[in-house]
C-alpha cells in the first residue's frame, strides 16, 4: 500500500469514526431535551356573571379550556366537554337544547345529564368561583361526579 492510500483511508476512518460520535452525541443530546406537551392553565378567568344569559351554554372556552359554561336561572356552573363514554367532544345543539356526541351518539341534556346512548355517566362539572373582583374563576384541577354526589358541593356551582 501506497502513502497516498495509506492517507486515504485513514480519512475515511476519521471520518466514519467521527459520524458515529456525532451520532451518538446526538441521542445524548435528545435524551437530555425530551419533547414535553405543554399544556394551557389549568385554572382560569371566564368573565362576569352578567356575561351569560340565563338559560344558555356558552361554548366561548370550548376549543381553548374544553370547558361550557352553562347559566339558568338559579346557578352558573363549569362542564367539562368530554364525553363520559370514549372522551370524544359533544356538540351543543342549541335548537334541540341537547349536546350531542358525534363518536357514538350519546345525548345530554344542559345540565349535563346522560339520557340516550352509551355514556355510562353524566358529564363532569369543574370547580367554579368568584374572585374579590368579581369575575368568574374555572378550576379544571378539581372535577365533581353527579354520580357521587359531588354537584351539590357549593364549589361545583355558583348561585346567581
Amino acid at each position: 500500500m501506497d502513502r497516498r492510500s495509506f492517507i486515504k483511508w485513514l480519512a475515511i476512518g476519521w471520518a466514519a469514526f467521527a459520524a458515529v460520535i456525532a451520532g451518538y452525541g446526538s441521542l445524548i443530546l435528545r435524551y437530555m431535551f425530551p419533547n414535553v406537551l405543554f399544556e394551557p392553565k389549568q385554572t382560569f378567568r371566564a368573565g362576569r356573571l352578567e356575561e351569560y344569559e340565563v338559560g344558555k351554554v356558552s361554548e366561548r372556552f370550548k376549543d381553548q379550556h374544553a370547558t361550557w359554561i352553562v347559566r339558568d336561572r338559579e346557578k352558573i356552573y363549569a362542564l367539562s366537554t368530554v364525553c363520559t363514554h370514549l372522551g370524544c367532544t359533544p356538540n351543543w345543539l342549541e335548537s334541540d337544547n341537547k349536546f350531542k356526541c358525534p363518536c357514538h351518539g350519546s345525548g345530554f341534556y344542559k345540565t349535563g345529564i346522560n339520557f340516550e346512548g352509551p355514556a355510562p355517566r353524566p358529564l363532569e362539572r369543574f370547580k367554579i368561583t368568584l374572585s374579590d373582583d368579581g369575575e368568574i374563576v374555572v378550576d379544571k384541577t378539581r372535577k365533581f361526579q353527579q354520580e357521587k354526589g359531588e354537584w351539590n358541593d357549593p364549589e361545583s356551582y355558583i348561585r346567581s
